[in-house]
This record gives structure tokens, sequence and C-alpha cells, in this order.
């Protein structure tokens, strides 16, 4: 119900933030940005079993499993944690309904890797709030039998939003344990239950209730013995820290600052072997100290080579690349090239042409769906329609435009989500204006206001 009322509205900003409060409600995502995100576990009790109604169910699960596409290991893990053992029984090949549910029937979880490839909700579901987070916006689903838990404790490296669609579970979020454990980069390996202490925060979900936990915080969750248990983790924010952001930046700052400064090109002192390094930390040398001063001046100086906008422009070229296809309304379909009716009829193609002049008016089909990025090899625009809803199946989709073109990318950005004529983009000549628009709407980044052909 709630991806229909979001159809409703215009742009895809404000439908990637109507979803986010509805995710959180009735915590109001001002509350959740200044006191848990990235701080501390959020726990939301509704007493509401049917929220998250048709986003995902033990049918539709069962249903993916009937669909044929479902692989061991590569979309599904059985995986079983008994007596601090945690095992992974994935057999090889196809998942079978019969194996499957034989392994469920004697105690296993099931986690399904990538329901956004089996399930259109979940797809939709997704591929709206990536706008939000700016950051690949990813899920799994965990079906657990009554009375068994399926994984040992551990931290993650991702944003995590557990959304209990059905029955209940028992769960245990713990603080980290160290510095180095808060906001980590990587996920920790399996934790045994003498590493924990005490839990921050234990508690039962049931259906239509959520837990958030920032990237760092240990969590385990068991069924208890007389109900299953299926939801849905939400994840973001792998790896999209200033750190990771300064790893792009840094070296294209250290090579800009190389071609353009020759300080940056003179050798080191000849001596500096003798003074410097481990060995000498402790020594009190002039010629020490000169080296360090030497080094944080160039560090210092390197900001003013750090091509802040571009290293910015190339995590959203790989931003795009990591996202879901947009999921079209009928209206935005019909109005755009998949909708368009070119088909064989009576011996022959018709409706090929597509047919845009000066007085079309166009629109991006959503705000997030391309990038301009200024690269060695020209100016290429970066996009999401032509993605696959498997990760990273397909290679980034890109075109390469002409330098002058940019304006008019831009143009159509900052006018979204209105639509303007094709005649007020700013190219050079009329000709360039209809073939830049007959391209944009070939790949399916632009709109229509009105179906090109009448059906």
């Amino acid at each position: 119900g709630v991806l229909r009322r979001l159809a409703r509205l215009e742009d895809s900003r404000q439908r990637a933030a109507e979803l986010f409060r509805w995710l959180l409600a009735p915590v109001v995502p001002a509350e959740f940005q200044g006191r848990h995100w990235e701080r501390a576990p959020l726990l939301v009790r509704r007493g509401d079993p049917g929220y998250y109604a048709g986003l995902f169910s033990t049918a539709d699960f069962d249903a993916a499993l009937r669909g044929g596409e479902v692989h061991f290991g590569t979309h599904l893990d059985v995986t079983s944690y008994a007596e601090g053992v945690r095992e992974t029984h994935n057999p090889s090949g196809r998942a079978l309904p019969a194996v499957v549910w034989d392994f469920y029937q004697n105690g296993c979880s099931l986690r399904l890797l990538c329901p956004q490839a089996f399930s259109p909700t979940v797809w939709h579901f997704l591929s709206i709030l990536q706008e939000q987070f700016g950051s690949m916006a990813g899920a799994n689903t965990y079906l657990t039998p009554p009375g068994t838990q399926g994984f040992a404790p551990h931290y993650d490296d991702i944003e995590a939003f557990v959304l209990q669609l059905e029955g209940k579970k028992h769960w245990r979020v713990y603080k980290p344990r160290t510095g180095t454990e808060v906001l980590p980069q990587f996920s920790s390996a399996n934790l045994t239950q003498a590493e924990l202490g005490e839990p921050m925060l234990e508690t039962v979900l049931e259906a239509g209730d959520l837990l958030y936990f920032p990237r760092g915080f240990i969590h385990q969750g068991d069924c208890l013995p007389d109900a299953h248990s299926l939801h849905i983790t939400v994840s973001s924010y792998q790896r999209n820290s200033w750190g990771d952001f300064l790893e792009k930046l840094l070296p294209a700052a250290l090579q800009m600052a190389l071609e353009e400064d020759v300080e940056y090109r003179q050798g080191l002192p000849m001596d500096y072997l003798r003074y410097m390094g481990v060995a000498n930390s402790d020594s009190v040398d002039a010629r020490r100290t000169a080296f360090v001063e030497k080094v944080q001046s160039l560090i210092k100086k390197l900001v003013d080579y750090a091509p802040i906008d571009a290293a910015v422009d190339q995590r959203a070229k790989s931003f795009l690349h990591d996202c879901l296809p947009p999921v079209l309304t009928q209206s935005e379909k019909a109005q755009s090239v998949y909708g368009f009716p070119a088909q064989w009829q009576d011996g022959g193609p018709c409706n090929v042409d597509i047919l845009i002049t000066k007085d079309t008016e166009v629109r991006l089909l959503r705000h997030g769906i391309v990038r301009l990025c200024n690269e060695e090899a020209g100016v290429m625009l970066y996009y999401t329609t032509e993605n696959s809803r498997v990760y990273h199946k397909e290679e980034p989709k890109f075109l390469e435009l002409d330098p002058e073109c940019t304006d008019s990318i831009e143009f159509l950005l900052s006018s979204y989500p209105s639509y303007v004529s094709v005649d007020n983009l700013p190219c050079e000549t009329l000709e360039e204006k209809i073939s830049l628009a007959t391209l944009l709407f070939e790949k399916g980044i632009l709109t229509t206001k009105k179906p090109l052909v009448q059906v």
C-alpha cells in the first residue's frame, strides 16, 4: 500500500524521504539522525502485525524456490548455530523446494541473499530507498525454525534495519567492545558467547516491529519455541565513510601535485635513512625535526591539489553501478521507451520511429539515475536504467557525450521534476537538442509528458 501511495509523488527524492519516514514511524527522521544513526540501536514496537504486509512473506520465499532460479551459495545459505558452533550446509546446484524445506524441517535457518532479484516488491522498496541513502540499499531475508538459531554472534559493516515480517524473534544487541570496533570497515568473524558480556538491549521482535543497529554493534537472534521467524534486514552505508572517500581523493591529489608542483618531485635527502626510521625514533636530531616538518608541509599543501568534486563524482559513479534499476509506474512506462508500442504487425514492424520534436516536453525518469563525470576519455553520463536486479551482474552503463551537452544534462537535473520542452535544452542547434533528447529517451533516462504514440 505504501508503495502505491508513493507512486503519486512526482519527485523521486520526495518518494525516498517519505519511504524512509514510513520505515522509522512513529520516530521522525530528524530524531533518528540525531540520536541513533551511527550511534545507538533503535527499537520500534508498533503492535501492528500487518505493518509490512505485502513486502515479503514465506509464500514469496516458497515462490522464489519454485521459480527455479535460486541456487545454493549464490542466492541461498542454509545455516545452523548450536552449542557454540556455526555451520553452513549448502549443497551445490539449484535450491529445490523439497531439499530446502527438508533442511528447514531439520532445524536449519534459510538466508535468501538477494530477495530483490526474486521479489518485485522488495526490488521496488529498495530502488526507492537507495536515493535517500545515496549509498547502495541491499537486503537479506532470514527464515528461522522455532527454537533454533542460525548465526553466531557477530557485528557487521553495514547500517542494519531489521523488519520483522512474520512470527517473532529474540534479539540481543551488544555495544562495540573497543574503540576500533566503532563503525568498523569490515564485518567480524563469528564470536563466542564468552566474548560478549551483557547485552545493552534484549527484546523479542514481533511482526510489524523494527530494530535498527549501527555497524559495529554485536548482535544475535534466536527463535522462541512456539513460533518461526521471518525477517528482512535492509542494509546501507557499506564502505561509505570519510575514510573510504579519502582513499579515492588522496591518490588523485598526490598525482595532481606531482604534475603541477616541483616541490613534490624534489629528491629526498641523501642521508635520511641514517636518522629516520623506527630505529632512530628516540634520537634528538635537528635533521629529524626538519624531515618531519617537511612531510607535514607537503601533506598540508596537498589539500590545494585535492580534486574534491571529481572524487565525489567517482564515488557517485560507483554508487550508480551498485543501484537497482528504477521500478516504473504505469504512467511512467507509457511515457517512456519501455512502453513505446513498436511491434511486428500485419507482416512488418510498426510504430518504430521515435518522433521527438522541439515541442516535446521531457524530464528525467528519476533525479538519482544519472551522474555526469569528467574523465580522461571525455564526458561520461553514467545511468542506472539498464542495471540488473542482481548486484553487479552488468558492467557500469554510460554514454559518452559531447562536452557541449553538459549544460543540457545539468538543466534537466535542475528542472526535475518539472517537464521542459526540447527546444529549451541549452544546445546550440535544434538538431542537437532533438538528437540528445532522443538518445536519452532510448536509454530510458527521459520520459515525455504525453506518450509519443497514442495507443
